[in-house]
């Protein structure tokens, strides 16, 4: 399945303080009303004047451009001196920015401890980051213990980030003996609290049936809030459904919408559906080169099955200028990641001396290779081939299949 990789979190605004109740209420509701420029007035006072909590809220301000210019040197400036004098949340969102190397040079072992500073003050956010760290070997030694003992902590403080992270470990096995049930355990707890990702995670156990009895309806059910909440997995998974009509009725209007929410996301399989509804014209005016870009979006980003269909763009000149060449790189991406088509289209393009020299050992080799996936072009074209092909040529093929093989199929 598709679990998305463990992000950390950043930590929002503190609701008050003991100090200055007056001016930092005022601040707080200018900030509720939108009024981000009052709300900075506020604690900006505040924050020179030492209060720890509208320290960190202005640097807050700074990182996200609320009421000031967007700063996240500034916004460092500020967590750090609410960080030193104890403030758990400041402390959290410090160890953010130096993990993300924002407003200053990144450092996974300083994230570490600040992380690990708030962690233990009690800090939910920042057990749950700290968790990911250790999970990740981010920083620190990989330990899926202490990853797994950092993650209760937060989720029993009611930390959804950390209950979907659990879900995840039992799920995977990380840490722990794989366990189906305790997966479901969490990922419920969180998707209650509205963790789209759990909610994903959930539609996929209901509509494969892993871990309880499969059911569509409630896996679409599932999908849906996901998709609702943010999910970029989500939304392409409806975009599927409505595109094949499968659970639902066929919309391409409905798809569209959802390959587009999940593709502005950076959602891989979203642009390429998106490229390939384009090509086809499924709802959309066809249109190649609109086609090519979403398709070379998800490409350069390593997406098999784009890789394929705009290596076939290339080849036939549709939406891009016609180059054999960028059609045999393109396919040999795909094909080095195991796609039967790409490896079919790649032998092909040797058999033709279309883009490289024409080499009917190799097309033997890759539609060999292609024809073993079950792909039924090529075991056809190996076929026809073979009666071209003296003994030694196709020895030599079969030779050539077993060390590609050995070698992950790169550089055959």
């Amino acid at each position: 399945m598709r679990v998305l990789a463990v992000f950390p979190i950043l930590v929002c605004l503190l609701a008050g303080g003991p100090t200055y109740a007056a001016e930092f209420s005022n601040g707080v509701r200018a900030y509720n009303s939108g009024d981000y420029p009052g709300a900075f007035a506020q604690w900006e006072l505040l924050a020179e004047l030492g209060n720890a909590v509208a320290q960190n809220n202005l640097g807050w301000l700074y990182q996200h451009g609320k009421g000031v210019m967007q700063d996240n040197e500034a916004a460092v400036k500020w967590y750090w001196q609410a960080a030193r004098q104890g403030n758990a949340v400041a402390q959290t969102n410090l160890a953010w920015m130096y993990e993300q190397g924002k407003g200053v040079t990144r450092n996974d072992r300083v994230a570490v401890r600040w992380y690990t500073i708030a962690a233990r003050q009690g800090d939910p956010a920042a057990q749950n980051n700290l968790g990911t760290m250790y999970q990740n070997g981010t920083g620190v030694e990989q330990d899926y213990a202490t990853a797994l003992d950092w993650y209760r902590k937060a989720a029993e403080q009611g930390n959804a980030h950390a209950r979907f992270n659990l879900g995840t470990s039992y799920q995977k096995g990380f840490g722990v003996v794989r366990s189906n049930k305790k997966a479901l355990e969490w990922y419920r707890l969180a998707a209650a609290q509205g963790h789209a990702e759990a909610q994903f995670n959930l539609g996929w156990m209901y509509e494969n049936g892993v871990g309880l009895q499969r059911d569509d309806d409630k896996a679409l059910e599932w999908y849906r809030l996901a998709a609702d909440n943010g999910s970029a997995s989500a939304q392409a998974n409806l975009g599927s459904r409505y595109r094949e009509g499968l659970g639902v009725a066929r919309d391409y209007d409905i798809a569209l919408k959802w390959f587009r929410a999940a593709a502005a996301q950076g959602d891989l399989l979203a642009q390429y559906s998106l490229g390939k509804m384009y090509q086809a014209g499924q709802g959309v005016t066809r249109d190649f080169e609109i086609a090519a870009d979403w398709l070379r979006r998800a490409a350069e980003k390593g997406f098999a099955l784009a890789q394929n269909l705009l290596g076939a763009m290339y080849s036939r000149g549709l939406g891009v200028e016609q180059n054999h060449r960028q059609a045999v790189s393109l396919y040999r991406l795909a094909a080095e990641q195991g796609l039967a088509s790409a490896r079919f289209n790649l032998g092909a393009k040797y058999a033709n001396g279309e883009g490289v020299d024409r080499d009917y050992v190799r097309a033997h080799m890759w539609w060999n290779i292609a024809a073993a996936q079950g792909n039924v072009n090529a075991a056809n074209s190996l076929a026809n081939m073979e009666n071209e092909m003296t003994p030694a040529q196709l020895q030599r093929a079969r030779d050539l299949v077993i060390l590609c093989r050995a070698q992950n199929y790169r550089d055959c």
